[in-house]
């Protein structure tokens, strides 16, 4: 098994192999590793025509030591801009990409939203003042890492998604009826959840229940029972995130006659209707509720409440009632 980072003798196959003109993915092949580390490795050290094996291993200790200092502590300026974002309450991501508008031919003004966060997270060595934490819209003290191994497993459960890249153009625009975004709202210790899917152009809610628990089986008998009653001309597509409840995505795709997308990892604002209506829920039922308590009537009382909301989007008109002209439109 090889290490984690490539040694001399790695560095010195990857130069041979060059030279040979082999390709990377044969280099890395040899060497037991992905093409994608040896292509970042030749990249890193002055690409196929300038790869030396003595020089990228310098290059590569030069890079680990330590300690570093951090970029939001070296570039003064930076650290400021992006102190002003954290107090307007922009979100580190929102930060980071501004900063390429602003600053587009300023490689020094460029930082990532990790690295905003581990500024902020790591005391006394980001860079950033702690009190700026608050205005984070989490609030919380300390940075959830990613769990390593996550796009994998839900690449094993998924399998072969279709991405949202590929949904029909006409989905984005909301003059379209039929095309629908979900998500599951967990409850306390997320032992518990409910279905949400809102249809885009009226915003009207699907509620369903989850009494048995929220496993793949159960989403795909929820998700099949919520749209068995919908018109042909409203079953256009559905928008989920990567998670692995819809590993039976397929068979839901072919049983209830709808197009399934899903949308990028961690990108929950590609569905905004649904991310604005699981908030609006949250006035029924606050993180920490133990959902397996909610009956079905509940259910059906908050779904009608909110079907029956007006809304400003829709020019002070309710879900419930633009839903009900596009029903009789589709019929």
């Amino acid at each position: 098994m090889p290490g984690v980072r490539l040694d001399v003798e790695a560095r010195e196959v990857i130069a041979l192999g060059l030279a040979r003109g082999e390709s990377l993915r044969e280099i890395g092949r040899r060497l037991g590793r992905p093409a994608s580390t040896v292509s970042r490795e030749v990249m890193l050290a002055g690409g196929r025509d300038g790869y030396r094996a003595t020089v990228a291993q310098r290059g590569s200790s030069a890079r680990a030591r330590r300690p570093k200092v951090r970029k939001l502590v070296a570039v003064g300026r930076l650290a400021v801009v992006v102190e002003a974002g954290l107090v307007k309450r922009w979100s580190p991501a929102e930060i980071a990409a501004r900063l390429k508008v602003d600053f587009a031919g300023d490689v020094e003004m460029r930082v990532s939203h990790e690295t905003i966060y581990a500024s902020l997270y790591l005391q006394g060595k980001g860079g950033l003042k702690k009190e700026l934490i608050s205005a984070l819209r989490s609030g919380r003290l300390r940075r959830r890492p990613r769990r390593r191994g996550e796009k994998a497993l839900r690449s094993k459960v998924l399998g072969d998604i279709t991405p949202i890249s590929q949904r029909p153009p006409e989905a984005a625009d909301r003059a379209f009826p039929g095309h629908w975004e979900g998500d599951l709202i967990m409850g306390a210790f997320n032992r518990s959840a409910l279905v949400t899917v809102v249809e885009r152009r009226s915003r009207f809610l699907l509620l369903g229940d989850l009494p048995d628990g929220h496993d793949a089986q159960a989403v795909y008998e929820c998700l099949l029972e919520l749209t068995a009653d919908l018109p042909d001309g409203l079953r256009r597509s559905l928008t989920w995130d990567q998670g692995t409840e819809m590993a039976k995505w397929p068979l839901l795709q072919a049983d209830a006659d709808i197009d399934v997308f899903f949308c990028d990892p961690h990108s929950p604002w590609q569905r905004p209707s649904n991310e604005h209506m699981n908030g609006l829920l949250r006035q029924y039922f606050p993180k920490g509720t133990d959902l397996n308590r909610v009956t079905l009537d509940q259910v059906q009382f908050v779904a009608a409440e909110m079907n029956g909301r007006p809304r400003k989007v829709l020019n002070w008109r309710t879900p419930a009632e633009v839903y009900a002209d596009t029903v009789a439109t589709a019929a």
